[in-house]
């Protein structure tokens, strides 16, 4: 629509009612345009919002595959968990003697406690018993043979946790090591030979006895390995040797090793 008038003209009416009309009609164009705009906005908001809830599905998805990833190889790790055997413990310990700091190890037990110094040139023997300690082997086995005036003998337990401890650490045995000068004096810690089929005394790694015997019990000498002695509590480990036993030896109340730990 066109309209045109020059001022103080007798069309002045008509001219505002044509201008007024364009101005109407510009509004609503505006109108129109905000709406068209606002429509576009909110569906791009709408786009980005899915958008945005499908990137966060997809995280929340590498995030549970992550999760079960990690719970795949803990659950593997727990599968193929290290274990010595007859092949692998005499490496395993010449290596890990090597990293040892410590050669004393203070066994608590429910009659008190008491203190072992180990010996460094006896390596296996002693990298085993500072390893099963580390470990917690020790922790709640008992003193489970003691006869009187000779020895006590600790590392085993009838408890079903005890049988558990020694299959996932393994199948083994060490080799006797008889000629160190070491001998069975009074206060001697040594390790029993395992009660299998054992023509060669390969030691039971598990276990261990302590010599009470005044000035010792120098039989033993060449049959089991000392592999270090008491330095402090031993008349813990008399009391111990003092206990009212039944038949096999084993005490009538049962003495715990309460805790077994390295110390400086």
């Amino acid at each position: 629509m066109y309209c045109e008038a020059s001022p103080g003209s007798g069309r002045s009416f008509i001219f505002d009612i044509c201008c007024s009309k364009k101005l109407k009609s510009m509004r609503l164009l505006k109108l129109y345009t905000y709406f068209f705009i606002i429509i576009i906005t909110l569906t791009k908001c709408k786009d980005t919002s899915k958008k945005a809830d499908n990137a966060t599905s997809e995280i929340q998805a590498i995030i549970d595959s992550t999760k079960n990833i990690e719970n795949d190889v803990i659950e593997n790790e727990k599968k193929v968990a290290f274990e010595l055997n007859e092949d692998n413990a005499i490496d395993f310990f010449f290596n890990y003697e090597k990293t040892l700091t410590s050669n004393k190890v203070k066994i608590t037990t429910s009659l008190g406690s008491f203190t072992v110094e180990l010996y460094e040139n006896v390596p296996y023997h002693r990298a085993n018993f500072i390893y099963l300690t580390e470990k917690g082997y020790f922790d709640y086995t008992q003193f489970h043979r003691v006869v009187k005036s000779f020895i006590i003998q600790g590392g085993n337990s009838d408890d079903e946790k005890t049988g558990k401890k020694r299959r996932d650490l393994g199948r083994y045995l060490l080799p006797p090591d008889t000629r160190k000068g070491h001998k069975h004096h009074r206060g001697t810690i040594s390790m029993p030979s395992s009660e299998m089929d054992n023509p060669h005394m390969l030691a039971s790694p598990f276990e261990f006895f302590i010599v009470v015997t005044e000035p010792g019990s120098y039989h033993l000498d060449n049959e089991y390995t000392p592999f270090g002695r008491v330095i402090e509590g031993m008349d813990v480990v008399d009391k111990i040797n003092n206990v009212p036993v039944e038949k096999g030896d084993w005490p009538l109340q049962n003495i715990y090793i309460e805790k077994a730990e390295i110390i400086e």
